[in-house]
């Protein structure tokens, strides 16, 4: 089917035009071509996914496979990789979500940037990062996926850095660069790893369905000791780690946050940081056979989900706290794939996609409105003024705390369950983080929508604010009253908030009377990874009554929030004043992370550098500039040498036969009669001496 490439190219080719022509476009045609031509490449490509969807629904399940190969690549001894897209049904599900909400996402964006004058760069860029997404999940090999993967890295440093003349951006846009290329490197070990291997098996391949049958070669095979397999799928996670923001290498995503917001919504909700799921779920068939590497995946993922939840709690910027919240969804989503649940950590990733962009252009639209406000302390009493983005942003909200029968619930419900059946103790992380999750976003709700309006209270000053940036936009301030946002910002949002209602109902489980279809759909993908389907042999009962359990927690933190932040019958401060504030002030600084990674890894990359300066200055240089002194100082020897004494002795020798020439010389008088003389009396001596 070569129509798949054109899900790729037509992004592509927006980003070509709008890259090399837009200005003029812009110029001459206004921003509004250069925001439909963007928008309708955009919306093209996804009209072709589901083209390509409803193609494969139309073949047995077995047989829902449809390759496009555009042209050869590499040729090299038995490695045959081709530039190739495929569509199955997992590429099927990423291709529609990043194009159906990357479309969306364009579209606001002509609401939101429609006064700044570099609009055409801006699509052109938005289109090349939705053609890097793209080609990292139709490529139907690692090497086309590493292709999109660094792409989309490239393309979120120009995003986030886009007000480039901003240090706080271009700060941001470094640090997401730097971090992912750490998590790349790895991956690009993992691969290189996997090829050796599988080369010295003789099977040299990287593409996706032929590593399907060949894995299990890697069986018993071992490096230092330790199965191959598990090296190169560590290897892989690293990668995952930098992309989808799990710790260790989480820090960039909060600070991303300095881009436009259209920009946060597309990093955060359904492209960039679902490339590291999106490649564990691809790559099923080599972790199911790594037992330990999934045990990382599931204790990492718990781990980030409770920590960035516990972040959110305290932070004061509307988009830090969507921020950390995506950071504790994709949480949630490894803890999925750690249990080998890869298709509840997909559900969960398009769930999220939809409520999470709905929320990001939600307050986005917030920030367009409180002109360019980001601090949730100046504001308040917005949901009469902004009706159809509180009902949006409250639905999202609902989604995210998993309240029934929003998607989040359903989709959430799924990952506790699994949990539960792989680790009680995973399953109680999830319950917790799920709790603060709920508190932590229905804080937001009351603080920016309900109450009284706060736009001109004085609120102390906090770092974190100026790192995410103070203002979203730079469109200058302008002093009119708060109100909707326009259509092609409002527009989005419905849209997005009809997902977030019901995206969940095609993954209702059988123990509420559905056959989940979303897991059916994915069946034929993971059907040779060891998916587990535990949930026929498990009690009903149970299964309710840990569903009972998680709403009713997700239901406790919003009470608390309402108490909180609406109600206010209690203090807040009461709780930060908890075991001497220590706990607040972790949560509200981050745990100091930041500040670690500066004092150490940063603090000491400067001291090695300086060291190395150090020794390159002093050692290095010392022994060259010592090896020429000695140099000059044997050739000044040399040259002594050369002159008193080999050319003394050439002259002397000279001298003693010039001294001894012209003695000769004196003899030579030119007479005949001395010359006879001469000889006459030296053969009378040979002869007188011979007598004798």
């Amino acid at each position: 089917m070569q129509a798949i490439r054109w899900i790729v190219l037509l992004p592509l080719i927006g980003a070509a035009i709008n890259l090399t022509l837009g200005s003029r476009i812009q110029r001459s045609a206004g921003r509004a071509a250069v925001a439909v031509f963007g928008s309708g490449m955009a919306l093209a490509s996804f009209a072709i996914a589901v083209t390509g969807f409803m193609r494969l629904r139309t073949l047995e399940p077995e047989s829902r496979l449809l390759v496009d190969t555009v042209l050869p690549w590499l040729h090299v001894g038995t490695l045959d990789i081709s530039i190739a897209f495929q569509l199955d049904p997992l590429s099927a599900v990423m291709a529609l979500v990043v194009s159906g909400v990357g479309s969306l996402i364009h579209i606001y964006s002509y609401g939101y940037m429609d006064e700044d004058p570099a609009l055409w760069r801006f699509f052109g860029l938005l289109n090349l990062f939705l053609f890097a997404m793209l080609t990292l999940v139709l490529g139907d090999n690692i090497l086309v996926m590493f292709v999109g993967w660094e792409g989309v890295g490239l393309c979120s440093w120009a995003l986030i850095g886009f007000w480039y003349k901003d240090h706080a951006n271009t700060a941001a846009a470094n640090k997401a660069f730097l971090f992912n290329r750490i998590g790349d490197f790895a991956f690009l070990c993992g691969m290189m790893l996997l090829f050796w291997t599988l080369s010295g098996l003789g099977h040299a391949t990287l593409v996706f369905r032929e590593l399907g049958a060949v894995a299990p070669l890697l069986e018993g095979q071992l490096l230092w000791g330790v199965p191959v397999v598990t090296l190169v799928t560590l290897a892989l996670f690293i990668g995952a780690t930098g992309k989808s923001a799990q710790i260790p290498l989480y820090v960039w995503l909060p600070d991303a946050m300095a881009g436009p917001t259209p920009v946060s919504a597309l990093i955060h909700a359904a492209t960039m940081v679902t490339a590291g799921v999106y490649m564990v779920s691809r790559l099923h068939c080599l972790f199911s056979m790594a037992p330990v590497t999934l045990d990382v995946i599931a204790v990492t993922g718990a781990a980030t989900a409770l920590m960035a939840a516990t972040i959110a709690l305290t932070q004061n910027d509307i988009k830090k706290v969507l921020a950390y919240s995506t950071v504790s969804q994709l949480g949630y989503m490894f803890v999925a794939l750690g249990c080998g649940a890869y298709a509840a950590g997909v559900f969960h990733l398009v769930t999220h996609a939809f409520f999470k962009a709905c929320l990001f252009l939600g307050a986005g639209s917030v920030i367009h409105a409180c002109h360019h406000e980001q601090d949730m302390r100046r504001m308040g009493g917005l949901r009469t003024k902004m009706p159809l983005t509180f009902w949006t942003f409250l639905i999202s909200t609902m989604a995210i705390a998993g309240l029934p029968p929003l998607a989040g619930f359903f989709s959430k419900d799924e990952i506790l369950w699994k949990a539960f059946q792989r680790e009680p103790l995973l399953w109680g992380v999830g319950l917790v983080t799920a709790g603060l999750t709920a508190f932590y976003m229905f804080r937001q709700v009351f603080l920016v929508f309900f109450g009284e309006s706060r736009a001109g209270a004085s609120v102390e000053a906090h770092a974190d604010h100026s790192a995410a940036g103070a203002h979203d936009d730079h469109h200058g301030h302008h002093a009119h009253e708060v109100h909707e946002s326009a259509a092609a910002i409002t527009l989005p949002l419905v849209l997005l908030a009809i997902g977030a209602l019901t995206a969940g109902w095609l993954g209702i489980p059988s123990a509420l009377g559905g056959s989940n279809l979303f897991t059916e759909w994915l069946a034929p993908v993971f059907a040779a990874g060891g998916e587990h389907h535990a949930e026929a042999h498990e009690g009903l009962e149970l299964e309710y009554a840990l569903m009972a359990v998680s709403v009713l927690v997700a239901l406790g933190g919003i009470t608390l929030a309402y108490l909180v932040y609406l109600r206010k019958s209690l203090s807040a401060d009461t709780f930060s004043r908890i075991a001497r504030g220590v706990p607040y002030r972790l949560s509200f600084n981050k745990y100091y992370v930041d500040e670690i990674y500066y004092g150490t890894v940063l603090a000491g990359t400067l001291a090695l550098s300086r060291a190395l300066g150090w020794f390159d200055k002093v050692v290095i240089d010392g022994v060259v500039n010592g090896a020429a002194a000695s140099v000059r100082a044997v050739a000044f020897l040399g040259g002594g040498i050369d002159k008193f004494v080999v050319d003394g002795l050439v002259n002397f020798t000279a001298h003693v036969f010039d001294s001894a020439g012209g003695a000769l010389r004196l003899v030579q008088t030119g007479n005949i009669n001395a010359y006879v003389y001469v000889l006459l009396i030296g053969v009378t001596a040979v002869l007188m001496a011979g007598a004798w």
